[in-house]
């Protein structure tokens, strides 16, 4: 009998983890057959999904209050999904304000095997977060190399799988010429503007990081902006660029066939001489294509208080965290100022090589030149499944 699996993700970084996490279980179990909740890559992989994933792009406490009955009722509905499925195993990424109240639902109505994809950061904050996890899920699959002994400590299961990032190609001499022929960039040095990927985050940020850039961009006039958009924030990230500096290139997917944005996009982080980025996975993008950055994110009032009274650590980036180093600047929530942030762009712009070799542990921490992520996970799962 061919391995049933139910597998869930709500936001697009899970969505791809789980089209990776979904080839590998097909090259090691053919036949597997899934049901689930996904988007657009996990899709592609054969996945229908129950609803739209969108529905779950959600984060920070005070964002996720105005739609909790929603939640609430979707949370539900997809437990009652699992329970009547009862697959081999239910695999959850990440979301786990969605992901662990399914999981829950379904222990308390089954023995069915839980697999959390992405383990919680409870080396940052809230550390109570595993041992209350451990009551629901039996198998962690962790992105970073640290991340293991905690979730053994509070009782799961946990392997070491890689980070995704690694697995992504790189920008070729060809593809960096042909990005910037195709947008005029000539030899123009370039600034690549990463404002985040949910609506909520361009909200807040994009127009911060466009008075930072008006000042910075005052001096050095001979730079060019790159700005990658997701698609569902794109419009929303070309009606703020109306009070950026002029001549902003907007990388966005519906102007192009999806290899070619993929392309261009990743073109654009080759090419970048410097980035200003929201906080989050992308710092590992700009990592593995070896361009310099400056981390900024501004959060809703309460979810800052509440998270800085927690924090375990001093940094919030990704490169900092696994190189063990403190070379990417940051300007985080009060300091999230577009002064602050031209100050950092600045000094980046003049140490343009200061954060290299912390990059280049990050990747090889993380992962690179091993084993695909994707197929590190899946055999993760199927090698601690119960013997049948």
């Amino acid at each position: 009998m061919s391995l049933r699996v139910f597998i869930l993700a709500g936001e697009p970084s899970g969505d791809r983890l789980g089209a990776a996490l979904m080839r590998g279980l097909k090259e090691l179990a053919p036949g597997v057959t899934f049901e689930g909740i996904g988007g657009a890559m996990m899709t592609g992989e054969g996945l229908s999904s129950r609803f739209p994933m969108e529905e779950l792009s959600v984060m920070g406490i005070a964002e996720i209050l105005p739609k909790y009955f929603d939640l609430k009722r979707r949370i539900q509905e997809t437990a009652d999904a699992v329970l009547a499925m009862k697959p081999d195993v239910m695999i959850t990424i990440d979301s786990p304000d969605f992901s662990l109240r399914v999981a829950k639902l379904v222990k308390a109505g089954s023995d069915i095997r839980t697999v959390h994809y992405v383990a919680p950061s409870v080396w940052a904050w809230r550390p109570g977060r595993a041992v209350k996890m451990a009551q629901v899920i039996d198998h962690v699959l962790a992105l970073l190399p640290f991340e293991p002994p905690y979730m053994e400590a509070a009782g799961m299961d946990c392997d070491f799988v890689g980070h995704p990032v690694v697995a992504e190609p790189q920008a070729t001499a060809a593809e960096i010429a042909a990005f910037r022929s195709a947008f005029e960039l000539g030899v123009a040095p370039v600034l690549l503007a990463l404002p985040g990927s949910r609506r909520s985050e361009v909200g807040r940020l994009a127009d911060v990081f466009g008075a930072a850039l008006r000042s910075f961009h005052q001096r050095h006039p001979e730079v060019r902006i790159v700005v990658p958009a997701a698609a569902h924030v794109a419009p929303l990230v070309r009606e703020k660029l109306s009070d950026w500096p002029r001549g902003c290139v907007v990388l966005d997917p519906k102007d192009f066939a999806p290899e070619v944005f993929a392309a261009h996009k990743r073109a654009a982080f080759a090419a970048a001489d410097l980035a200003l980025a929201a906080s989050g996975t992308v710092s590992l993008e700009l990592a593995a294509a070896q361009t310099p950055m400056v981390i900024a994110y501004r959060f809703n009032w309460l979810t800052w208080q509440i998270m800085k009274r927690m924090a375990l650590i001093d940094t919030v980036t990704l490169v900092n965290l696994v190189s063990e180093t403190r070379v990417v600047p940051e300007c985080l929530g009060p300091d999230c100022t577009p002064e602050q942030i031209a100050a950092r762009l600045e000094d980046v712009l003049a140490q343009p090589d200061a954060q290299g070799a912390a990059m280049a542990v990050t990747m090889e921490r993380i992962g690179m030149g091993g084993v695909a992520p994707g197929l590190r996970a899946a055999r993760a799962v199927l090698e601690r499944l119960p013997a049948a």
